[in-house]
């Protein structure tokens, strides 16, 4: 809640003050939001995509999606690698999925849980289409976007990108300087949308809570729905295959992010290139904390673009 309040507080300064792309501090978020999502993709590549087979698979997928970019072939993208994960992936030898975990969820509830996940995908674009509500489609994006999100929180960022800023509902240097701006408040990157959602509403309070609660409730209705099954999960040789093809995809799908909108949108110039790679160094080898950096690139820029 801080997190979501301080976002639409920023995105309301934002459109008052007038977010112009010639604007030192917004060139300075920008910088700063290309600098975060380099050091996400090298993090995550690490432990998603440490070996030939992964590193292959994220390859291809940033390769497809940069070059047919529409949020369907991101979708498409993620179940294939899960298919590609069952057919080509072996589980590394060192996996253990012995341990014991106490569920409290019964499978009734469960049961209900992801029956109510599923209802909302078919329903909620029906509603949309049908009403023409501008606050159900909002609704249906975030909960379509929240539903998809594998393998990290800045993954995120390519399925919001596609949602909002190729859709014209924000605009990029808008949605670069949120996320970086998202980077600077405590709390999950999924708030985020709260800041989203104020700019795509002519109403703000209520377009960031109908933006911040659909893009959540996925995730609580899955962990809910899976918990009674999570035991059995552990032990499917499948799932986790299938999972790691599906993670190796989202290093892909979040490295061709890194470039597009981030690096196209955030250096537009020698003086941003060198900010974005002085954030870089920061956060990767002076352990500088995400909140630190950007701020410090926000009030450098002010000062300096």
């Amino acid at each position: 809640m801080p997190s979501a309040i301080i976002l639409v507080a920023f995105a309301f300064g934002f459109s008052w003050v007038g977010g112009s792309s010639e604007a030192g501090w917004l060139a300075g978020l920008k910088a700063a939001a290309v600098a975060v999502v380099a050091h996400a993709v090298l993090g995550m590549s690490r432990s998603l995509a440490p070996d030939m087979k992964r590193a292959t698979i994220a390859a291809a997928a940033m390769i497809v999606v940069l070059l047919v970019p529409h949020p369907a072939v991101q979708v498409a993208a993620i179940i294939a690698g899960g298919f590609v994960g069952l057919a080509w992936l072996r589980e590394p030898p060192d996996h253990d999925s012995q341990e014991n975990v106490v569920i409290g969820v019964s499978r009734k509830a469960g049961t209900v849980a992801l029956a109510g996940f599923f209802m909302l995908i078919i329903l909620l674009p029906m509603m949309a289409a049908m009403t023409g509500n501008p606050h159900i489609h909002l609704a249906d994006m975030f909960y379509r976007t929240g539903s998809l999100v594998f393998g990290g929180g800045h993954v995120v960022l390519p399925l919001l990108e596609a949602e909002t800023v190729r859709t014209g509902l924000v605009d990029h240097d808008a949605f670069l300087a949120g996320y970086g701006a998202a980077q600077a408040v405590p709390g999950p990157l999924f708030t985020f949308s709260a800041f989203l959602g104020a700019l795509s509403s002519s109403y703000w309070a209520l377009g960031a809570i109908v933006a911040l609660v659909a893009i959540f409730l996925p995730g609580a209705l899955l962990v809910i729905g899976v918990l009674p099954l999570w035991g059995r999960l552990k032990q499917s040789r499948l799932a986790r295959r299938g999972l790691m093809g599906v993670n190796a995809v989202v290093v892909g799908i979040l490295a061709a992010a890194l470039y597009d909108p981030a690096f196209i949108q955030g250096v537009t110039s020698p003086g941003t290139m060198a900010l974005a790679v002085a954030v870089f160094i920061a956060l990767t080898r002076w352990s500088l904390p995400a909140w630190a950096a950007v701020i410090g690139a926000g009030l450098i820029g002010f000062v300096l673009l």
